[in-house]
Order: structure tokens, then C-alpha cells, then sequence
């Protein structure tokens, strides 16, 4: 799902957004899960799609939960501009490829 959704050529980047704290990655926890995530990039590499400088693994390191405001923030503002220009798309995206696994 992660490298359906995301796009592998913008690094530390989010819509307008730039920083390493927009970075898009996956995050591992465990030997296995990098391994996991090593193997998938480096196929999809192979077969020349859906990777770029974003596309990697990264430690998972410790995580801040966002503030209040931030939480379920889509839900709350679809018509914000960030959420209509950048983050819509991204779940129109989602919904196109993976409808058959959202919970009803």
C-alpha cells in the first residue's frame, strides 16, 4: 500500500511541506521487517517503478504522538487546502486500488 499511495521521487518532502520530518519511509522495528522492506524496494527497483530517494527503510526511533489538533485532522478539514490538494488525492488513491480491504 505504501508505494501505491506515496510518491518515491519527492524526499523530505509533503505537498508544500519540506523537511526530514516529512520524510516518507518504513519505518522497522525488527531485523526481519528491514529485510522485508530491503527486498521489496530493491524488486520494485528492478522492475523500474515505484521507487525513488523516498523510497527506503529507516529505524524506527521514538515516536511523538501529534498534538489534538492534528489528530484525525483530514476528517475534520477535507476542504482545508493542504487536505484538498495533497492528502485527498493520496486517499482517492488508496480507495482506487484497495476499496476491498477498508472495513465496512
Amino acid at each position: 500500500m505504501f508505494f501505491v499511495i506515496h510518491d518515491p521521487t519527492t524526499l523530505n518532502r509533503q505537498g508544500n511541506d519540506a523537511g526530514p520530518q516529512y520524510r516518507s519511509a518504513i519505518f522497522y522495528h525488527l531485523p526481519e521487517q528491514k529485510t522485508t522492506a530491503g527486498e521489496v524496494i530493491a524488486k520494485l527497483q528492478a522492475a523500474g517503478c515505484g521507487t525513488g530517494p523516498s523510497s527506503r527503510g529507516d529505524a524506527a526511533s521514538r515516536f511523538y504522538v501529534a498534538e489534538d489538533e492534528h489528530q484525525e485532522y483530514y476528517q475534520r478539514n477535507p476542504y482545508q487546502p493542504y487536505c484538498m490538494m495533497v492528502v485527498q488525492p493520496k486517499v482517492a488513491k488508496f480507495r482506487k486500488h484497495f476499496i476491498a480491504k477498508l472495513k465496512k
